[in-house]
């Protein structure tokens, strides 16, 4: 774990956000752009955009951020990309802070 890069890529409110949002995307995003694979593959970067009243591309680069650090995992679909929490990763990230930190 890269502790450095994981708090660097939560480093601002909306990417906070983001993870809380993905945490239940049921409870955040419109249901009509969600399916019965959203749990499995995530929520596309156009409704994380929309829901963030961001750009799409900034937007998209806080998600690669985010991803490179492993809090996200990308899915491509097509021509989409859907982004979910790693919560393996988000969990190891709880352990240390509170056993090391």
């Amino acid at each position: 774990m890269e502790l450095l890069a994981i708090i660097k890529s939560l480093s601002n409110e909306t990417r906070l956000n983001i993870l809380k949002w993905l945490k239940d995307p049921f409870a955040h995003f419109p249901e009509e752009e969600l399916s019965e694979d959203t749990p499995a593959l995530g929520v596309c970067v156009s409704d994380i955009a929309e829901k963030a009243g961001m750009s799409v591309p900034t937007v998209s680069d806080y998600l690669k951020t985010m991803s490179a650090a492993n809090i996200l995992i990308a899915t491509r679909k097509g021509q989409w990309t859907y982004y979910k929490r790693n919560e393996k990763s988000i969990q190891e990230l709880a352990i240390y802070i509170k056993e090391k930190l």
